[in-house]
């Protein structure tokens, strides 16, 4: 056995472990039926006076008048629709770091490592019918850390338990102007330029190439060589190389058309072919050449003009894209916008004219595809998860309101049962949180990187 295949080997019996110790804890999943509502499958049109039953967590029937074993608890659900679970692409919630921002380049950190199921946010997002989150590494970096796709388990403890075991792996890249104040402005080193961003890239990528094939030809050589030298072992080239192999997916933040096409060039030389661009505020400049690379966007309702690389910016992007032939999702990249984020699909389809199918799918069917779950959630079909969300009125309604938020079966979320105040730690010398409408502090640790923001900028000029 050679020293990397070694290394590899302990990798993925800690792997194993994590796996075993997780399913001996066995993540609770219920039994459920929701009787007589509007079913919006998604994916196979509107059902009405219909049942859905979830036995084990896993959806089991949707039809009309199913039976159900004696003891199932019973939802009535008349006159409410059901959807599936929001599905939020970007977000920040549940961990207690964002950014690694050290170097140009931490592709060998992960947010999974900082998960803290404490954090109220995602209580606060279930409000919102939110049953799963692509928890994000921050825009600090021109290549960042890797990401989490986390479910909103609230109430169980171990931060293991928030994980979505078997999503695959994916990792945070940014464009433009945050990795050049941060790195360039900030500590006067590359890339302080857009131009810098790209050299970055290649570069990186290059070594992760010469990288794989050194190790490549040590796997050979030791074949014939036992006392072979191993090349170096390099967590940071083994992520890049797992990217290159298309065992990760790229999720990177971008806004300007002209360094999306610059990012779709440096990904076609070296092979990938996976890519999810976040926010692609320009995206619908280059709808078709977006549709013709195989990439996918996860953009904002009607979000623009807080920095200068997003002035031009249109609330019709969405729709522009989907009609383009671009699988397109609505993101939050906020801890207070998640739990609106059935208003911002409703937005899109007030100002592209999407069908309600198509609007939904903004945030659930296809953020679930872009994460590589949309097999197992995303929409209302026999065999996928148990993840629901129940609403009084049509969710693209402004005046729907989220009553109960199903994950794997269990009700997490009860707006009639649920006690005033749900956080799992309470410091009685804590102070109140004011309850605002629009707050940095939750909200922007995406968007604004670095030490000068626009919020800074306002304050100080």
């Amino acid at each position: 056995m050679t020293d990397r295949m070694r290394l590899k080997t302990v990798f993925f019996i800690a792997l194993l472990s994590v796996a075993i110790n997780s399913a001996a804890q066995e993540l609770p999943t219920g039994d459920l039926l929701i009787r007589n509502a509007t079913v919006l499958t998604v994916t196979n049109g509107t059902m009405e006076n219909t049942d859905v039953l979830i036995r084990d967590g896993i959806i089991a029937a949707v039809g009309e008048q199913l039976n159900a074993p004696q003891d199932t608890p019973v939802i009535d659900a008349t006159g409410m629709y059901v959807m599936p679970g929001i599905i939020d692409a970007h977000s920040h919630i549940g961990i207690s770091n964002v950014n690694e921002s050290s170097a140009p380049v931490t592709a060998q950190v992960s947010v999974g490592d900082v998960l803290n199921p404490y954090s109220i946010a995602i209580y606060r997002a279930l409000a919102g019918g939110v049953t799963a989150s692509h928890v994000m590494h921050g825009s600090a970096n021109v290549i960042g850390g890797q990401n989490e796709t986390i479910k909103h388990r609230w109430g169980l403890l171990d931060p293991d338990e928030l994980r979505m075991a078997g999503a695959p792996r994916t990792i945070k890249f940014a464009l433009g102007e945050n990795p050049t104040r941060v790195h360039g402005r900030g500590n006067n080193k590359r890339p302080a330029s857009r131009m810098g961003v790209e050299y970055v890239l290649r570069e990186t990528f290059a070594k992760a190439e010469r990288y794989r094939e050194a190790w490549a030809q040590y796997e050979e050589d030791v074949k014939t060589n036992p006392r072979a030298i191993p090349p170096a072992y390099n967590s940071q080239l083994e992520i890049m190389a797992d990217i290159l192999n298309g065992d990760i997916m790229i999720h990177c933040h971008s806004y300007r058309a002209d360094e999306i096409l610059m990012l779709l060039g440096v990904l076609e030389d070296f092979g990938i072919d996976q890519i999810t661009l976040q926010h692609v505020n320009e995206g619908f400049k280059i709808a078709p050449e977006l549709a013709e690379f195989g990439a996918t966007a996860s953009v904002f309702a009607d979000w623009w003009g807080y920095k200068f690389e997003v002035y031009y910016s249109t609330a019709y992007n969405a729709a522009i894209l989907t009609r383009n032939g671009v699988l397109t999702s609505i993101n939050s990249d906020s801890g207070e916008l998640n739990r609106h984020l059935y208003h911002e699909a409703a937005k899109s389809q007030k100002y592209g004219d999407l069908t309600d199918d198509e609007a939904l799918a903004l945030i659930t069917i296809n953020p679930a595809i872009q994460l590589g779950i949309g097999d197992r959630i995303g929409s209302i079909e026999v065999g996928k998860e148990g993840d629901l969300a129940i609403f009084d009125r049509h969710p693209l309604s402004i005046y729907a309101i989220n009553q109960k938020t199903v994950v794997d079966g269990i009700v997490y979320f009860d707006i009639e049962e649920d006690a005033d105040d749900m956080r799992l730690i309470v410091d009685p010398e804590s102070t109140v949180d004011t309850a605002v409408i629009h707050s940095h502090e939750d909200t922007h640790q995406c968007l604004y990187e670095g030490s000068l923001d626009l919020y800074d900028f306002l304050e100080s000029n």
